[in-house]
């Protein structure tokens, strides 16, 4: 994978939904001293998946939009809770934000088959604190390889 769509994947900012209002991370962190002092939410596992704009083509809104709703209600339909979240890029510049759902407790060979599906680059997995980066297009040569990062919370 080209090193600046890797750097450009760790550094979104994901707003998550909490009982407590919006949390933003992103997963270009630094080693934490203690997990524990991670907001209760990140220490959890779950999955990031979306549909948008398969394999970095974009799609009419319309469309993107479809594929969306497909994703959640076959999330649903697997009796998995499935929460709105969204990412972006926080650069000033940046336009770029991509509806995501924030899937909990989903098996990681399903997280992985939901990105194939729905042809994605990547999918997001948190366990044990820790955020991982997984490749899942089959048409990048490290198909499979896990980057972990580390949860970095953002204002």
């Amino acid at each position: 994978m080209d090193q600046q769509l890797l750097r450009a994947y760790l550094s979104t900012v994901y707003e998550f939904p909490t009982g407590s209002g919006p949390l933003r991370a992103s997963m270009d962190g630094d080693v934490p001293n203690d997990p524990a002092t991670l907001p209760d939410l990140l220490t959890r596992p779950f999955a990031v998946l979306t549909a948008y704009n398969p394999r970095s083509m974009l799609l009419p809104r319309k469309v993107n939009e479809g594929r969306h709703i497909v994703m959640r209600d076959l999330l649903i339909l697997g009796c998995y809770r499935v929460e709105a979240c969204v990412g972006y890029e926080e650069e000033p510049e940046g336009t770029w934000r991509e509806p995501s759902w924030l899937v909990h407790n989903m098996d990681r060979e399903e997280v992985l088959a939901a990105g194939r599906v729905f042809r994605q680059n990547t999918v997001v997995m948190c366990r044990n604190a820790r955020p991982e980066l997984i490749i899942t297009d089959p048409t990048f040569d490290d198909v499979g390889k896990v980057v972990v990062g580390h949860w970095r919370v953002r204002a």
